[in-house]
């Protein structure tokens, strides 16, 4: 009976997900024209040098890094599901069980992910 109530545990918890992407190497430049003054002496006379230099800036249609929310709920997730799951299994009795493991596993779940910043 209790690897029953295990096996329905793992059904109704939630499954990790893992999510891969691929890394982007997109900078954005600019060209801007500088120029230095060299001084001189009395036989030497001073001259300006100009050269280019390409600047990296933020890109327009990427949004800045402070505005992604890259919260991850997944480990909240799965043990407040255990954790609701177990406290709904010790509470209940008889034919009830059926109906609150699953119940409490995805409350707590719910809680779990709340609590974990999602």
């Amino acid at each position: 009976m209790k690897f029953f109530y295990l096996a329905l545990l793992f059904c109704f918890s939630p499954i990790l997900q893992v999510s891969a992407t691929t890394p982007k190497s997109v900078t954005c430049t600019r060209t801007e024209y500088r120029e230095e003054y060299i001084p001189g002496t009395k036989t030497s006379p001073g001259y300006v040098k100009s050269y280019e230099v390409d600047v990296v800036i933020p890109c327009a249609g990427q949004s800045q890094a402070g505005k992604i929310d890259n919260n991850d709920c997944s480990e909240g997730t799965f043990i407040g599901g255990l954790l609701g799951a177990g406290l709904a299994l010790s509470s209940s009795r008889g034919k009830d069980r059926f109906w609150a493991v699953p119940a409490g596993g995805t409350a707590g779940a719910l809680i779990g992910c709340q609590v974990d910043g999602g």
